[in-house]
């Protein structure tokens, strides 16, 4: 099995060699400053209890964590949009290596990004995602969680070179984002397992998921 940092790194590799060094530059620093200043003070923590919430899913249906976590463990994603390579070749890979494997935990998946709605049902429809995908609108949700952040003028502007504008698939037209986060939740809500990149382009194995799934199991 691939692992998420492999085809990460493939991602990294491709860009250096096709993108304007000026680009290749603004997104190194982006990733440098997140890196130097490490996971967030206060942000959401193993043994904290999650607040109830209701978020649309790619329907517009609204989802509640009562639901999500009514039979067994649930396994939260963070990710900042369908824009993202890094986010999509992770979600792939949680459709690929992991869904297959949630059953025998009575687990179940879903990814959270401050998109609308309607991008959320195109990012799970170009990824074949058979999981839930919610809308956390203003990333009120991430934020309440403390992981959040505002990435750089220089960043965003060099987005922009490459035509991707990350506040046209937001309904509140804004820019702070999630960073890279699984949170594990038993059926009471309280967090089991907590994982979060700072470093946009890293993210938590499938094996580390099953891992914990199977500390929760024991």
């Amino acid at each position: 099995m691939i692992t998420i940092a492999e085809q990460a790194n493939e991602v990294k590799a491709v860009a250096a060699g096709r993108l304007p060094a000026e680009v290749v530059a603004a997104f190194a620093s982006d990733q440098a400053a997140l890196l130097a200043g490490g996971i967030p003070a206060g942000a959401v923590s193993v043994g904290e209890k999650l607040a109830p919430f209701a978020l649309a899913d790619a329907t517009g249906e609204s989802r509640t964590l009562d639901e999500l976590a009514a039979e067994g463990p649930l396994v939260i994603v963070f990710y900042r949009g369908g824009w993202c390579p890094y986010c999509n070749v992770t979600l792939r890979s949680y459709e690929r290596d992991l869904v297959s494997h949630l059953a025998a935990h009575s687990a179940r998946l879903v990814a959270i990004s401050p998109e609308t709605p309607d991008a959320s049902l195109t990012t799970q429809e170009k990824a074949e995602l058979s999981y839930t995908v919610l809308s956390d609108p203003g990333a009120e949700l991430a934020s309440s969680l403390g992981i959040t952040f505002e990435p750089s003028e220089a960043g965003i502007a060099a987005q922009r070179t490459l035509g991707v504008d990350i506040r046209t698939t937001r309904a509140d037209r804004g820019t702070m984002l999630p960073m890279p986060t699984v949170l594990i939740v038993d059926r009471d809500h309280v967090v089991r397992f907590v994982d979060i990149h700072p470093d946009y382009t890293g993210r938590t194995e499938v094996d580390e998921i099953l891992a914990a799934l199977d500390t929760l199991r024991r």
